[in-house]
């Protein structure tokens, strides 16, 4: 399965985040806490070159505990600020508004001594398409500012939102990047739903994500769908084993893959299968001991 996806708005708002990167003082750039790297687009950090940055582990809920605190880590070792958050929940909310002013504390310092009080630290919102920065925004706001979605290109354009006398965020588009060089981190996105399901094949794309999960967390799926799976499955063979636990089935009352598909899909996106982290920090970069946790 090849992944390329890169609508032509997403040009648009790349040349707009060029645009506007210097009237901002901080990147919020939040990524998908299931798959931290593969959901960071490169190009935010070349366009954030100088500018305080604060890296948000989002639906940090839907993702295994003991892999949040590595991650975290992992990002703290690279010089970012890091919260963990669950936007829908506002879980991390309050840790948000004090880590921004600890971010921030220079340049605010540096306005004092300038003369320049209360002025509000400007932040650019960004992130791949449905990493959940419109929900972000209304939560952190306390009212709904931005359109939400859960499919990707739901947020069109930028805007400023003034969300206290501190605080001033500029939302942005979420972006992709126009080629994935490495095909895995393409995958672990169409998991997520971050790439249009209209132009993937569902049936194969479900049948590595079972197959992933049963080799990394063989409980959810059984806990989930009631039924024993081989321990290295066929991609086919555990469809057909959710299907036929689901009871999915063609008028000839074969088990029918391409619903159990899109079953499995559903269940991972929205959590029912349990926390599950689709990666892991690279090599020698986190803390053994996390491993045996894996």
């Amino acid at each position: 399965m090849n992944i390329q996806w890169y609508p032509g708005h997403m040009t648009k708002a790349r040349r707009m985040m060029q645009e506007n990167i210097k009237l901002i003082d901080l990147i919020i750039e939040l990524v998908d806490a299931r798959a931290p790297l593969a959901s960071r687009n490169p190009d935010i950090d070349e366009l954030g070159k100088g500018k305080a940055r604060l890296i948000l582990l989002n639906k940090a809920d839907l993702a295994s505990d003991c892999w949040n605190q590595a991650w975290e880590a992992w990002f703290k070792a690279k010089g970012y600020f890091v919260v963990q958050l669950d936007s829908r929940g506002r879980t991390g909310m309050k840790t948000v508004q004090n880590v921004i002013k600890e971010a921030c504390k220079e340049k605010t310092e540096r306005d004092r001594r300038r003369g320049i009080l209360n002025r509000p630290v400007r932040a650019m919102v960004a992130g791949i398409p449905n990493v959940g920065k419109s929900t972000f925004i209304n939560s952190f706001a306390g009212r709904a500012c931005t359109k939400t979605g859960n499919k990707p290109g739901v947020t069109k354009g930028a805007q400023w939102i003034r969300l206290n006398r501190q605080v001033e965020l500029l939302d942005t588009p979420g972006i992709l990047w126009p080629r994935f060089d490495d095909q895995e981190a393409g995958i672990r996105l169409a998991f997520l739903g971050s790439v249009n399901d209209e132009i993937l094949n569902l049936q194969e794309l479900a049948g590595r994500l079972g197959c992933f999960l049963q080799k990394y967390f063989p409980l959810c799926l059984e806990e989930r769908y009631k039924t024993e799976f081989p321990e290295n499955p066929e991609e086919r063979e555990l469809l057909t084993k959710i299907a036929q636990a689901r009871s999915c089935l063609t008028k000839g009352g074969e088990p029918d893959i391409g619903r159990a598909a899109v079953f499995l899909l559903d269940d991972f996106r929205s959590g029912r299968l349990g926390k599950i982290t689709l990666e892991f920090p690279p090599e020698g970069e986190y803390d053994k001991s996390m491993d045996s946790m894996r």
